[in-house]
């Protein structure tokens, strides 16, 4: 059967490196493998309390390559990225609401709601059984399918009030 890109390679990559990257102490923040121009790059986003540094990637990465090469997931010749996912980081899955719960977020939706809006900003209460997010700003509360938004991602202050 042919390897296939896209989400089947990150699930299969994700299951590969999850052991490797919690047994040094880390979250594994996402896997995503796509093409810029006429490269592909596989991305593997981590995470930890407190502030992350080059070296954690770097020892990340070496631990991962062997895994990869022997392992032979990617039929393609791609580049292995290690980093963080940043101070913008998009929330991608349900257990990125759990964990940001509290946080400043933004969302852009996909298309206008009700009220002819895309983009709010506020604090996350998090993600509901039926796929619902909340976000608090001030005296307002906004909920909306987590499938209309086109992303939700933290953010700073300027973000939230600029």
């Amino acid at each position: 059967m042919a390897k296939q890109s896209g989400g089947n390679t990150a699930q299969r990559v994700e299951a590969l490196v999850r052991p490797t990257v919690e047994g040094m102490g880390l979250r594994l923040w996402d896997v995503v493998f796509e093409k810029e121009g006429p490269d592909w790059y596989l991305r593997v986003l981590i995470d930890k309390d407190g502030t992350m540094d080059t070296d954690t990637c770097a020892d990340v990465s070496h631990a991962l390559d062997p895994i990869l090469d022997e392992a032979d997931p990617i039929d393609q010749s791609y580049y292995l990225e290690v980093g963080s996912p940043g101070l913008g980081r998009k929330l991608t899955r349900p257990e990125h609401y759990e964990q940001l719960k509290g946080q400043k977020c933004a969302a852009h939706l996909i298309r206008s709601d009700e009220q002819g809006r895309r983009d709010y900003a506020g604090i996350l209460q998090g993600l509901d059984a039926d796929g619902n997010v909340t976000l608090t700003d001030g005296e307002e509360t906004y909920a909306f399918p987590v499938k209309s938004a086109g992303y939700v991602k933290l953010c700073d202050d300027e973000d939230l009030f600029g």
